[in-house]
């Protein structure tokens, strides 16, 4: 199975060298912008593409407004900001997931709170968040949400669509709307992943995307965060240092960040959104294929959840076991076919290995058999 694995790997790339887990594709106009950009000499976080990028975010995801970042990473830090996450307050996130959705939490002197994800999303369990909450907190005479134990405030919930697959959102809001906690959307993996029709990352008071070099598109790092008009005014004065508008004079109003995306990079990123429809088509027709290959073998592949669309922007298979798993990594790496285990939990890692945790039966389950396979574009798969 593994010798048939690697050969219909090569098969779809059309190559007998190294094949990467995600590589970017430069089809487009990414020079030319680029060229623009560096003639202009408007190279850092002011120019018309930064604008530009922007505008068309907005239109491309239906959000109200789309403020860029220098990363993602910047994007979930100033999104937990504007949700209201304050030092010593608690988050409600996923324990599989990438590190920066953790990290974003303690940026803001926050902590997180471990909850289990479902097997058919991989990302935050509705149920499971549920169930915590009923055990673990309350709602005090104000309706904020504190922990039984320590009345210490859960702030917000933080779900992460784990490779581009949408978590369950409507059971999510719903239980966030009885709680009193803010939704706050790490749509970094779902660039063009669509909940019942709508947008990820526009469902919450705020979500946030990444252009790092690996997604689906990039601007080689770079982030966004989506929000209303109001929370959009906010978070784009954070992140140009808190500087309020003047014509010569520097006053800033506030500690602020210096999170502006620059020119270089959203030139880059304007092209590259040109291509995202054909990216994303060419994305799930490998999907299909992937689908289709392993159907009745030992693996099982991850699809997209009922009445979603998903990117697959990292296709993904689940092992029968740990020792599965590990054969395959070993088998198709020396094979010059490059793929990579899940994530390990966050509540495994040093930093946040205290944090407060419910069951995490199913993430357990999945960190020893989730294995994720090359998932660039086929650029003859682009419609």
């Amino acid at each position: 199975m593994l010798d048939s694995l690697v050969k219909f790997v090569r098969e779809q790339y059309r190559t007998n060298e190294f094949i990467p887990l995600h590589a970017p594709v430069f089809g487009g106009n990414e020079k030319r912008y680029v060229l623009e950009t560096v003639d202009s000499t408007f190279v850092s976080s002011v120019g018309a593409f930064v604008d530009r990028f922007e505008r068309e975010m907005e239109a491309y995801t239906g959000s109200p407004r789309a403020v860029a970042t220098v990363n993602g990473t910047a994007a979930l830090h100033v999104a937990l900001m504007l949700a209201g996450v304050k030092s010593g307050d608690l988050v409600l996130t996923q324990p599989l997931t990438f590190v920066a959705t953790c990290n974003a939490i303690a940026y803001c002197g926050a902590e997180p709170v471990f909850i289990d994800v479902d097997k058919h999303t991989l990302g935050l369990s509705p149920v499971a968040l549920e169930r915590w909450l009923q055990e673990h907190a309350y709602l005090d005479v104000d309706g904020v949400c504190r922990v039984k134990s320590s009345d210490r405030v859960l702030r917000a919930c933080l779900p992460m669509h784990t490779f581009g697959h949408p978590v369950e959102l409507d059971s999510l809001i719903e239980v966030c709307g009885c709680w009193g906690l803010a939704l706050v959307e790490d749509a970094a993996e779902s660039l063009g992943s669509l909940y019942k029709g709508r947008h990820t990352g526009t469902f919450g008071c705020v979500g946030t995307l990444s252009f790092n070099g690996n997604k689906t598109i990039t601007t080689g790092g770079g982030g966004m965060i989506l929000a209303n008009e109001a929370l959009g005014g906010r978070a784009k004065h954070l992140t140009t240092t808190a500087k309020k508008a003047h014509a010569y004079e520097y006053v800033h109003d506030e500690v602020g960040y210096n999170y502006r995306l620059p020119n270089l990079n959203a030139a880059l990123g304007c092209a590259q959104l040109e291509q995202l429809d054909s990216f994303i088509a060419a994305k799930r027709i490998l999907a299909g294929r992937y689908q289709a290959f392993f159907e009745g073998s030992q693996f099982q592949f991850v699809v997209e959840p009922q009445g979603c669309r998903s990117n697959y922007w990292l296709n993904a298979v689940i092992c029968e076991n740990l020792m599965q798993r590990d054969e395959l990594l070993a088998f198709s790496n020396q094979a010059g076919v490059m793929t990579r285990p899940i994530w390990k939990l966050m509540s495994h890692l040093p930093a946040y290995s205290k944090s407060l945790q419910g069951d995490l039966s199913n993430a357990l389950w999945l960190e020893e058999r989730v294995v994720n396979i090359p998932s660039s574009v086929v650029p003859e798969l682009q419609v």
